[in-house]
């Protein structure tokens, strides 16, 4: 049984990672959690609130958290008829961190799923700050960011970009070539060229990642850098007709180069496919 955590805010694209998920994994045993966490800063008890009126503020959102998740239930229980799923719902008083930290440790979590439009709902940004936030303290699952309006059908390819720099473990690798092995897909490494050669260290890290992907249909290939890192792999992925782009999440790394906060808000992220993060 895999256990797969969705935060929602119940938004259109909260409903895209819903529909990702149990599209990506339609064929196996999964028992997916769907989260609501409902407390934003502005509820916090400062100021001249009064305890009564900040009592009445949390009795509304925890009934309109729980009112919306039940919906939610409720619609994939009719609408989602797979012998192979489970839902589940859990509606937190808490901030997103703390609870998609919470929940991954008491439920097991195998993955979590997060859908994003990005920051101030700019479609040309494709990750949000929520989705910062998360990737920067949950090092150890597993995230899946899925795109405004991606429509998922199949896996056929991902790419996964890397410049040789860190050795990869078996256990980072293992959600990527669990969903390679599941669709048959085959992995484009991709590596963008800043310099002429590869140091010894990196052809070493290089091998070793052959080795770790053996038995997957899996290509090496070499672009030239264009103005930036992100914009030269966007530029790969819509050429190479991707479905998936996976990255293992290193701090001070390549990883921190394309997705690091101010990096994003800058340059932004046009790719339209989702992001699968590896864990550190």
């Amino acid at each position: 049984m895999k256990n797969i955590l969705i935060p929602t805010d119940f938004s259109d694209n909260a409903w895209g990672a819903v529909f990702t998920s149990i599209k990506l994994f339609e064929d196996i045993e999964c028992r997916f959690y769907l989260l609501h966490a409902y407390e934003p800063d502005m509820f916090s008890p400062r100021g001249n609130k009064k305890q009564q009126e900040l009592a009445e503020t949390y009795d509304s959102l925890a009934q309109y958290s729980e009112q919306e998740l039940q919906k939610v239930l409720e619609y994939l229980r009719k609408h989602h008829q797979n012998p192979n799923h489970r839902f589940e719902v859990i509606s937190r008083s808490d901030t997103l961190v703390s609870s998609v930290k919470k929940v991954i440790s008491k439920q097991d979590i195998d993955l979590t799923v997060m859908g994003t439009q990005g920051a101030s709902g700019a479609k040309e940004v494709f990750l949000g700050s929520n989705t910062v936030k998360v990737m920067k303290k949950i090092l150890k699952c597993p995230l899946l960011v899925v795109p405004e309006s991606f429509n998922f059908q199949h896996l056929k390819t991902i790419v996964f970009p890397t410049d040789f720099s860190k050795t990869y473990e078996k256990f980072q690798l293992l959600p990527l070539i669990k969903l390679a092995l599941l669709w048959k897909a085959k992995i484009l490494v991709l590596y963008v060229s800043l310099e002429h050669s590869l140091k010894e260290k990196q052809k070493d890290n290089k091998k070793l990642l052959e080795e770790r992907l053996y038995g997957l249909e899996v290509k090496f290939r070499d672009v030239d850098y264009e103005s930036n890192i992100a914009r030269t792999i966007e530029k790969f992925i819509a050429e190479n007709d991707t479905q998936l782009m996976a990255l293992v999440r290193y701090k001070h790394s390549f990883w921190e180069r394309i997705l690091r906060e101010p990096v994003v808000k800058k340059i932004t992220f046009h790719t339209e496919v989702p992001l699968l993060v590896l864990p550190e």
